[in-house]
């Protein structure tokens, strides 16, 4: 009598090859689930790739009440992610894949050889011994939900509709952001009229729109403002402060320091039409000492030289500072001092939400319930910045999509412990379609 056949693993499909996508693969094939991993592009990881052109920023080593602070309104939702997987555990694991890593001056984590390329390659080598199937060229375009609970996903690829059968699914599709690179909000109509509640998709760590004089525009463009201070009001009067540089464009700025404010910046323009940020050209100065340098004698010296030799002041700070400042100002010591120390800047509105970095908004966190599984529809999950959440550059993004896709791999993994029935075994050997990346 031959013995009973082994019933099959059950099946996770993954839509997304992204940080969050490829992390609840993994969380998922180690507890010995079957899982395919499905992404439009023809290659895996393109945003993070990307991301890390520059050297890739995967975490912060600030203490863990600050860092869980830069998720601001989301801080309660992001917290547990990171109580299960935060920057120490993230650590931890990119160490286990053979990728040392580093503390930056600034705080700022990155891996030793500073690319995001060995990191991707150690990881997807470990997912495809793990038997993680990577099915690239596929979109993702319907679902269905079959009488048995499983759901069946259709796909258009190079070679026609296709379509898969899952016992679960875990979606990490990424915001609305640099869409040549998959990050493109298509997927929102097929939650939409599943009726999940979405919050509409809104740049984050953008660049702004500013009204500038040609001049400054032709002159000055490209250049950086380095070491001022910033300061803005948000829509619910919250005042905020940040030090750092920042980028003139011919449309605004943009860069780190206003990335860092953007959140605030955005949701001012929002409420009020347009939102005022006030630059600080000397924040180490007091504004005393500014308003006594500038009260000195300057003789035959333009005032132009006078900025400079008293304050350092040159260049495209000065010219910021003429752009914004009322010419009777120039005239009173005191008055100068204070645009100095506040030069205003009106923002007009953000910059095109393909040119953020990132996006607020995407699916609601009360159609999720604690493992991030929608509540209509049982057996789906979703992770990564298609969530409604936001946080500054810095390795905030990258850590919480990471951690989100392992609270997305955990839960998934539970749920199908509990739905199937069935001991999960171990996961299928690795295999490409005809489209592998």
């Amino acid at each position: 009598m031959r013995p009973p056949a082994a019933a099959a693993p059950p099946a996770l499909a993954v839509i997304g090859a992204g940080p969050a996508g490829l992390m609840a693969a993994e969380i998922a094939s180690q507890g010995g689930v079957s899982v395919d991993v499905y992404d439009a592009m023809p290659s895996v990881g393109r945003k993070l790739l990307m991301a890390g052109k520059g050297g890739l920023n995967i975490t912060h080593s600030e203490p863990d009440e600050q860092f869980r602070s830069r998720y601001g309104a989301r801080q309660t939702q992001v917290t547990p992610w990171l109580e299960a997987f935060g920057p120490n555990a993230l650590r931890a694991w990119m160490h286990g894949l053979g990728v040392a890593s580093f503390v930056g001056s600034s705080g700022r984590v990155f891996p030793t050889e500073m690319k995001a390329a060995p990191l991707l390659r150690a990881w997807l080598q470990r997912l495809r011994a793990g038997g993680v199937r990577f099915h690239v060229r596929h979109r993702w375009t319907a679902w269905t939900r079959l009488p048995d609970g499983h759901t069946r996903l259709g796909f258009s690829t190079p070679h026609g509709d296709r379509q898969h059968d899952s016992a679960a699914l875990v979606l990490a599709l990424g915001g609305g952001s640099w869409a040549r690179l998959g990050s493109d909000g298509r997927w929102q109509p097929l939650l939409a009229d599943a009726g999940v509640a979405l919050a509409p998709l809104r740049p984050s760590n953008c660049g702004f729109d500013i009204a500038w004089s040609e001049h400054l525009r032709q002159r000055f463009a490209g250049q950086p403002i380095k070491s001022v201070g910033a300061s803005c009001v948000d829509a619910a009067g919250v005042g905020h402060r940040r030090r750092g540089e920042f980028l003139l464009t011919a449309n605004g700025v943009e860069g780190g320091l206003i990335y860092a404010l953007s959140a605030a910046l955005r949701d001012a323009i929002d409420g009020n039409g347009s939102a005022t940020l006030h630059v600080d050209l000397l924040p180490e100065h007091e504004m005393a000492r500014v308003v006594a340098e500038l009260a000195r004698p300057r003789g035959a010296r333009s005032l132009a030289s006078h900025l400079q030799s008293r304050l350092r002041l040159k260049g495209a700070k000065v010219a910021l500072l003429r752009e914004c400042t009322a010419a009777d100002d120039f005239l009173d010591a005191g008055r100068l001092g204070a645009a100095i120390k506040s030069v205003p800047l009106r923002l007009l509105g953000t910059r095109p939400i393909d040119e953020a970095i990132s996006t607020a908004g995407g699916v609601c966190f009360d159609a999720l319930d604690e493992q991030l599984m929608l509540r209509n529809l049982p057996g789906v999950f979703c992770a990564g910045e298609m969530l409604d959440w936001e946080a500054p550059t810095g390795g905030y993004l990258l850590t919480a999509c990471l951690a989100s896709g392992h609270a997305a791999g955990r839960g998934a993994l539970a749920w199908l412990r509990e739905s199937q029935g069935q001991r999960v075994g171990t996961s299928a050997p690795a295999h490409w379609d005809d489209d592998h990346e």
